[in-house]
């Protein structure tokens, strides 16, 4: 069976997306040793929290990731996706992993819209022509948690959502991709995702 090695910085929800995984038909294993995600057959870096404390948290790490990044495939889940990312102006201007060309802004307020963007939305426009979106309609519904959006080109952008303005919910560039939602906890839809991810290795 091929190994899929979920990164564990201390920041991911490392639980749900484990079973998320794990009733997707993977076994995967959590570890933050740079041999183990160096010889990785596929890596998910999962995440929660702010930016700048995930890439210093991923510290040493990040050499191996972006190496990592050209050789087999490679998930972001949240702030995971975002550090995928060139840049954060999330608390100030920070350097991210630079492996999706990009920046993450914050939402601007607009009335009736809170921020963080949380519950359920919808993917739009996905590009279902796409190995990772196989199987993913129009209007399918995913789980959001987060006050900062990935602002990416037309061609690495997977699918959109709208809230406040429309945004990258889920990226791409070769064999690395990115969800904005949580795939673990957005049932059907989000294991389908993982399903496919794993479908790649």
């Amino acid at each position: 069976m091929k190994r899929i090695v979920i990164v564990d910085y201390g920041l991911g929800n490392l639980r749900s997306v484990y079973r998320g995984l794990e009733k997707s038909g993977a076994r995967p294993v959590v570890t933050f040793d740079i041999e183990e995600i160096a010889a990785a057959d596929a890596i998910v870096l999962p995440g929660v929290g702010a930016f700048r404390d995930g890439m210093e948290q991923i510290g040493e790490m990040q050499q191996v990731l972006t190496e990592a990044a050209g050789a087999v495939p490679m998930l972001g889940i949240c702030l995971g996706m975002q550090m995928l990312l060139e840049w954060s102006e999330e608390h100030g201007l920070h350097a991210g992993l630079g492996i999706i060309p990009g920046t993450v802004r914050r939402f601007q307020g607009s009335p009736g819209y809170k921020i963080p963007h949380m519950g359920w939305n919808s993917l739009e426009s996905p590009m279902t022509d796409h190995p990772l979106m196989e199987g993913i309609r129009e209007g399918s519904y995913v789980y959001f948690v987060h006050s900062y959006y990935a602002d990416t080109r037309a061609e690495n952008t997977l699918t959109s959502t709208t809230y406040t303005r429309s945004f990258a919910s889920s990226i791409t560039s070769g064999n690395v991709f990115g969800v904005q939602f949580h795939p673990e906890k957005s049932g059907a839809t989000g294991l389908r995702i993982l399903e496919n991810f794993i479908s790649l290795i």
